[in-house]
C-alpha cells in the first residue's frame, strides 16, 4: 500500500492503545516499517533513535543476528503447539535458565503472553494457594500494592494498580484492595516533607501489614522503580523492608518486574540489589529481548506444592493461554540471554546508566524541571511552569506531547507519561548513541519552551 492509502487505512481501522485517538488522527505519525540496531525507519525513508526501546521491552536493538537466526531455526521445526498436556522443548529450556538466573528458589515457571497476564496469573496464584494450604489459614482475600502502582490493564492487574488517570473509569469491575503510600520524597503530602515523609511511609507500610496480616493474600511491588508512574524511585532499603516484614507476617511477596527487570536498573533483576527473593516474580518486556510477546510467572516450590493432589482434588491451576510457552517466543529469549554474557550487556547497562545521570544533572536546577530521576537505564524529566513555587503546566498544553513531537523532528522517538519525559535506551544501546539520545531530548524540551 502508498503511503497516503496506509495512513487512511489506519485511521478507519486501526484503535491505538492509550491514544486520544481523534487527536492522533490530525498528526502524520510515523508507520515503522523497518528496524536496524538501535535506530526505527518509517515508511518514507527517515530514521530515528529508539528511545523508549519500543516501549521498554527492546535490550539488544533491532534485527540482532543471533535472535533472528534462533527464530528462524525454531521456525523450521514448529511455530506454535500447546502447552495444554504436552510439552516443547524451548520451553523447557527457557525455564531451566530462567531458575538459574533469578533469585535462589524460584524454581517453576507458568508461561503467559504479556505483562499484564503475568501479574494475572500471580494473584490467581497466591489466592488459590492460600485455599490448598496444608495448614488451612483463614481465607485470605486482599491484596496490598503502592499508590500509583501500576500494574498492567487486566481486570486483576488493574485492581492491585493506583494511577487514577488509567483506572479510575473502571471503578466498578474491580476488586478492593488496600494500598500504602509510595516513599517518594516529592510526593509528600501537606505534614511531610521530602526528610519525613519516607519515614512516614515505612511506619505505613508496617502498620498497615501487621493490622490486616490475616486478610492479606499478597504484597504486590516493582521493586525499585515504579515505572509507569512516572520512574518514581525508590529509597534505598524499602523492598528490603518490604521483604522482611511479609517473611514475619507469612505474606507471599510478588514482584513485578516487568518493566525494571533484563537490564534495566544496571542488574538482571532488580531484587538483586537488595539481595531479595520474592515468592512469585513476574517478567515480560525484555524478556524475548523486546522481539516477541511471551511472559513468565516464577513461584517457589512452596507455593507449586500446594497445587499438587490427583486430579479428582481439584487443586489444579485452572489458568493459561492459547499461546502460551510459544515455542518462537521462547527461542527468542533463551538467544536474548545468551547474549547478556556474550556482549557484556549488564557492563554497558551501567556505563549509560552513569552517563544518564550526569547528563539529567545537567537540567536538575532548570527553572522548568521539577525534579530528574534515574536508576539504571530509566530516567524522567518532570516538565512544571514553575519550579519554585512548583506550578505543573495546565493540561490542555500538552507539553510532554509535544515535547516529543519535537524530539521526533530531530531523529528521536520518545513516549512521555503526561509532562516526564521518560528517556529509555535499551541495555546494549552504545554510551554515544545514549548521548545523541540525550541532546536531542533536551534540544527538543528547549524548544517547546522557548515557545
Amino acid at each position: 500500500m502508498e503511503t497516503a492509502a496506509l495512513r487512511e487505512a489506519d485511521l478507519a481501522h486501526v484503535w491505538h492503545p492509550f491514544t486520544p485517538m481523534l487527536e492522533y488522527g490530525r498528526e502524520e505519525t510515523p508507520i515503522i516499517v523497518g528496524g536496524d540496531g538501535f535506530f526505527l525507519a518509517d515508511v518514507e525513508g527517515h530514521r530515528y533513535i529508539d528511545g523508549s526501546s519500543s516501549l521498554w521491552c527492546n535490550i539488544h536493538g533491532h534485527r540482532v543476528p543471533a535472535i533472528d537466526e534462533a527464530i528462524r531455526t525454531q521456525l523450521g521445526r514448529i511455530a506454535h503447539s500447546t502447552l495444554l498436556g504436552l510439552a516443547s522443548p524451548p520451553s523447557i529450556e527457557l525455564a531451566r535458565e530462567l531458575c538459574l538466573r533469578v533469585p535462589a528458589g524460584l524454581n517453576h515457571v507458568f508461561y503467559s503472553d504479556d505483562g499484564s497476564t503475568a501479574v494475572e496469573a500471580a494473584l490467581k496464584i497466591v489466592y488459590q494457594y492460600h485455599r490448598q494450604r496444608l495448614d488451612r489459614p483463614a481465607p485470605r482475600n486482599v491484596f496490598v500494592s503502592l499508590h500509583a502502582a501500576y500494574h498492567g490493564d487486566t481486570v486483576g492487574a488493574v485492581s492491585v494498580g493506583g494511577i487514577d488517570q488509567f483506572h479510575r473509569r473502571y471503578g466498578g469491575l474491580l476488586f478492593p484492595t488496600i494500598k500504602v503510600p509510595a516513599p517518594i520524597a516529592n510526593h509528600a503530602p501537606s505534614g511531610h516533607d521530602a526528610a519525613s515523609y519516607p519515614a512516614h511511609c515505612m511506619r505505613e507500610l508496617e502498620q498497615t501489614l501487621r493490622r490486616h496480616a490475616d486478610q492479606i493474600a499478597g504484597f504486590v511491588i516493582e521493586p525499585l522503580v515504579q515505572a509507569a508512574a512516572g520512574i518514581l524511585v525508590h529509597p534505598p532499603g524499602y523492598l528490603s523492608r518490604v521483604r522482611q516484614l511479609t517473611t514475619e507476617l507469612g505474606i507471599p511477596l510478588i514482584a513485578d518486574e516487568v518493566a525494571v527487570g533484563f537490564g534495566r536498573t544496571g542488574t538482571l533483576f532488580a531484587c538483586e540489589q537488595e539481595q531479595v527473593r520474592p515468592d512469585v516474580l513476574c517478567l515480560s518486556k525484555g524478556l524475548t529481548g523486546g522481539y516477541l510477546p511471551l511472559a513468565a510467572t516464577l513461584v517457589t516450590s512452596e507455593i507449586y506444592a500446594a497445587f499438587l493432589g490427583e486430579p479428582a482434588e481439584g487443586k489444579t491451576f485452572f489458568h493459561g493461554h492459547t499461546y502460551t510457552g510459544n515455542p518462537l517466543g521462547c527461542a527468542a529469549a533463551l538467544a536474548s540471554l545468551r547474549l547478556f554474557n556474550d556482549n557484556k550487556v549488564l557492563d554497558n547497562a551501567r556505563i549509560v546508566g552513569g552517563l544518564l545521570a550526569s547528563r539529567l544533572a545537567s537540567l536538575a536546577k532548570h527553572p522548568h524541571v521539577g525534579e530528574v530521576r534515574w536508576k539504571g537505564v530509566m530516567a524522567a524529566i518532570d516538565l512544571v511552569g514553575n519550579r519554585e513555587p512548583h506550578e505543573p503546566f495546565a493540561a490542555d498544553l500538552r507539553i510532554g506531547h509535544r515535547v516529543a513531537l519535537a524530539a521526533r523532528d530531530r531523529g528521536v522517538i520518545i513516549r512521555p507519561l503526561g509532562d516526564t519525559i521518560v528517556l529509555m535506551p535499551a541495555p546494549a544501546m552504545p554510551p554515544d548513541l545514549a548521548g545523541r539520545l540525550c541532546d536531542a531530548v533536551f534540544e527538543a524540551i528547549d524548544s517547546v519552551l522557548a515557545e
